[in-house]
C-alpha cells in the first residue's frame, strides 16, 4: 500500500526570512491526519535568507537531522560544538535531556536550503549528543545509509530502530530496498522526480509505504532522495 503526501498539500509559513513546507504538523500548521509516520514527526523543507537564520532555542528528546542540499548551515550547541553544513554532509543532534542552539545562514549572499528531520526517540532523558558526516562520494548512484540504530556502515547513530537512507539516483536509474514484514517506510524526493514503483513524484512529494516487500525509485531530473525504514 502506497499513500501519497503531494507536495502542494503540505502546510507553509513564509516569515521573509524563512520559506518553509511541513510535510507534517508543525508550529502553526495542525493537521490531525499528517501527524508524522511512525516514529518520524517532522520533515521540514526550509530556505533561509541570506545571514538569517533560528536564534538560540531548546529541544529535548528528539533525534535531529539537517540534511542541506544547497548552500551552507552554520551551527552553535550547547555542547561545545560549531559547523558550517553544506551539500553532502549530514548532521545528527541528540535533544536528550535537554539542548540549546542556533542555526543560521552561512552567507551573506545565498541562499541556504536545507531539511530538517525529527524522530522520535526509543529512550528518554539521554546524554545529548552530536555527529556530523559528509557522505558526497557516496550518495551517487546508490541509497546510502546515513542513520541508523548502531551507526553501522560509517552511518550516524540514532537512538531509534530506524533506519535512513539519502541517494541521488542517476536518470533513468533504478535503485530498489527491500522493505521487511511489519515495518514501515516513508519516502521524500528532495528534488528532480522520481518514479516509485512506476508511480511519479515530484520534489518535495513524500509517500507512506506499506506491506510493499520490494521498493523500486528511478531516478529522473537530477533526483536526490530520502527513505525512512520504519519500526
Amino acid at each position: 500500500m502506497i499513500t501519497l503526501r503531494p507536495a502542494n498539500q503540505r502546510g507553509h509559513a513564509n516569515h521573509g526570512w524563512l520559506d518553509s513546507y511541513h510535510t507534517f504538523s508543525f508550529a502553526n500548521y495542525y493537521d490531525p491526519q499528517h501527524m508524522g509516520v511512525s516514529r518520524l514527526r517532522v520533515i521540514n523543507d526550509d530556505t533561509v535568507a541570506p545571514g538569517a537564520g533560528f536564534g538560540t532555542h531548546g529541544h529535548t528528546d528528539m533525534e535531529i537531522i539537517s540534511y542541506v542540499l544547497e548552500g551552507a548551515l552554520e551551527h552553535k550547541d550547547s555542547m561545545g560544538h560549531g559547523s558550517v553544513i553544506r551539500p553532502g554532509d549530514i548532521q545528527r543532534m541528540s535533544a536528550g535531556s535537554g539542548i540549546r542552539h542556533s542555526e543560521f545562514n552561512a552567507s551573506s549572499e545565498e541562499v541556504v536550503h536545507f531539511l530538517q528531520i525529527w524522530i522520535v526517540p526509543k529512550v528518554s532523558g539521554i546524554q545529548p549528543g552530536y555527529e556530523q558526516k559528509n557522505y558526497t562520494r557516496e550518495l551517487t548512484g546508490q541509497l546510502r545509509l546515513v542513520a541508523s540504530p548502531d551507526g553501522q556502515d560509517g552511518s550516524l547513530t540514532i537512538h531509534q530502530d530506524a533506519f535512513v537512507f539519502a541517494g541521488k539516483p542517476q536518470d533513468g536509474q533504478t535503485l530498489s530496498h527491500s522493505l521487511p514484514a511489519k515495518r514501515t517506510a516513508y519516502v521524500h524526493v528532495a528534488r528532480g522526480q522520481l518514479e516509485l514503483n512506476g508511480s511519479l513524484l515530484q520534489a518535495g512529494d513524500g509517500t507512506t509505504i506499506m506491506h510493499e516487500p520490494i521498493i523500486t525509485l528511478t531516478g529522473k531530473d537530477n533526483a536526490e532522495v530520502l527513505l525512512f525504514d520504519l519500526p
